[in-house]
């Protein structure tokens, strides 16, 4: 996997953890390997921007998901062409001020809550929405599976 991180936030975050989670999320739902993406870290004028640009909402938001191709879990490529082309998936954007106000809220620390964010965009980028009920429990569960997998693969020495 080729994933990049561009940190433009102004706050430190552990990269190389949402890296490895990335690769972990995008290895558990059957992407191609030679797949791209970018995680995008930016502060919240900048998020709100992009919310009030793509969402029509205003305010800065925690997460957004860009995809770039129509790639789908397990299919090896796009979905019309199961073959195993490489795909830019595309851009997860996350604002580290927004996920720690989230973070406090939740119990759990902004890391915690940056990685959550950076699993449930990277799902959107895969084609999961929540929407609709159905759609929200297929997602949530599928995320909260991919988490604790993640938090395993943490607590190994």
């Amino acid at each position: 996997m080729s994933i990049e991180v561009a940190n433009e936030s102004g706050v430190a975050v552990d990269e190389s953890a949402l890296v490895e989670l990335a690769g972990l999320v995008l290895g558990r739902m059957g992407v191609n390997p030679l797949a791209e993406l970018s995680i995008l870290v930016i502060d919240e004028a900048a998020m709100a921007e992009l919310h009030e640009q793509w969402m029509g909402e205003p305010g800065p938001t925690d997460v957004l998901a860009f995809p770039m191709d129509e790639l789908r879990p397990n299919s090896g490529g796009r979905e019309e062409d199961p073959s195993p082309d490489p795909a830019l998936l595309g851009d997860v954007v996350l604002c580290p001020q927004v996920a720690a106000k989230q973070a406090a809220d939740a119990g759990h620390s902004p890391q915690d809550e940056l990685e959550l964010l950076c699993t449930h965009g990277i799902l959107h980028l895969l084609g999961y929405d929540h929407a609709e009920p159905e759609e929200h429990a297929e997602m949530f569960g599928l995320q909260d599976q991919l988490l604790e997998a993640w938090r395993e693969v943490r607590r190994k020495p």
